[in-house]
């Protein structure tokens, strides 16, 4: 049984290991939220899936964290009659709201966790899984987790980002040849900051590069169209065609796009959301990237057309520099530690 949801990096990171399952012929379920979120993002797959009330879990006061508590005793009873009926011999959960009532209703019923980390600090719902897990999977060494049963996997990459092809990548998006592909991605739903900004700078970006500007829904906006640049909503299918091409990559630090463009060792600069719109999670992704040397770093409260194309020049600059010291990313072969770890605990 796999369980994950809220956003959609609480469950893409789940679906290589859901496959590597039922690719060995065994059984797979999922239990998500009924938002219908998670149930569109493994719709392809060949599982039963299972939605359940949720609750969200806030860190800070609010009225609505009243009606969220019966909420969550809720999905708590519907997660426990599942298990109850399902009987799987072990449950994976990538964290997110629709987590804890699973894990809690599996140790109930005496089935073993495992869990996975994707940042340097566990979020709520992580937290609150600890106790009830058998092993805590990380993404990087750094995580800073309060028990002893953890395991450094990474996070579980789609194929179709490793095996990416330029030259196919180049075709779709038809970059000239010899341009230099710059790749700008907000996460999924787009980042309003970054593209003001982007928008602001075009003039001198498409001096120097093809600009591939991945801005989010319903935020295309024509008036800008010009040579040299290119707006998505959203790339799937041929994502990983398109980082395979990017010479530079301009990112949100969230803890899976950061890990991929790290295996994919994607020359990167990093804007973080801000602690105004998130628990500081990306911002804290970002700061170990920077330590080690394989990112920039843009503070989002420094963010303007002058500070992105300086960063730009000097990212470049000292191109080597960076390639050397993204060289040193240890990239694991997830699947395999995450899915062995699974037969383990489920063995016990």
């Amino acid at each position: 049984m796999v369980t994950g949801g809220g956003t959609a990096g609480h469950v893409i990171p789940s679906i290589p290991v859901i496959q590597r399952l039922l690719a060995d012929g065994l059984e797979v379920s999922f239990i998500g939220s009924t938002s219908g979120l998670e149930e569109l993002l493994v719709t392809d797959l060949d599982l039963s899936f299972y939605g359940i009330t949720t609750g969200k879990l806030r860190r800070y006061l609010s009225m609505e964290n009243l009606v969220d508590v019966f909420r969550v005793f809720t999905g708590i009873w519907q997660a426990f009659a599942l298990i109850r009926k399902i009987k799987p011999v072990v449950v994976f959960s990538k964290g997110g709201y629709v987590a804890f009532p699973v894990v809690f209703a599996a140790w109930l019923n005496r089935v073993p966790v495992v869990a996975h980390e994707s940042d340097l600090t566990p979020g709520l719902a992580n937290r609150l899984c600890i106790p009830f897990l058998k092993s805590l999977c990380l993404n990087f060494p750094e995580t800073r987790v309060r028990t002893r049963n953890v395991l450094v996997t990474g996070t579980a990459v789609r194929p179709e980002l490793l095996n990416g092809d330029a030259e196919r990548g180049r075709e779709w998006l038809r970059a000239p040849a010899g341009s230099r592909v710059l790749v700008v991605v907000g996460g999924s739903l787009g980042a309003a900051a970054i593209n003001v900004v982007i928008r602001e700078s075009l003039a001198q970006l498409c001096e120097s590069y093809f600009v591939v500007h991945v801005c989010g829904a319903h935020q295309i906006d024509a008036s800008f169209e010009r040579p040299g640049y290119v707006q998505y909503e959203y790339i799937s299918d041929e994502w990983g065609d398109v980082l395979a091409t990017a010479d530079l990559v301009i990112s949100r630090s969230g803890a899976n796009a950061l890990y991929e463009l790290l295996a994919l060792q994607k020359l990167n600069i990093l804007i973080p959301l801000s602690r105004r719109a998130s628990r500081g999670d990306q911002i804290e992704n970002a700061e170990m990237a920077e330590r080690h040397g394989w990112s920039f770093v843009i503070p989002e409260e420094s963010l303007d057309s002058a500070a992105l194309v300086n960063a730009l020049a000097f990212v470049e600059r000292d191109r080597d520099y960076w390639m050397n010291n993204l060289r040193t990313f240890e990239t694991r072969d997830s699947v395999t530690m995450i899915y062995e770890e699974l037969a383990r605990v489920a063995r016990r």
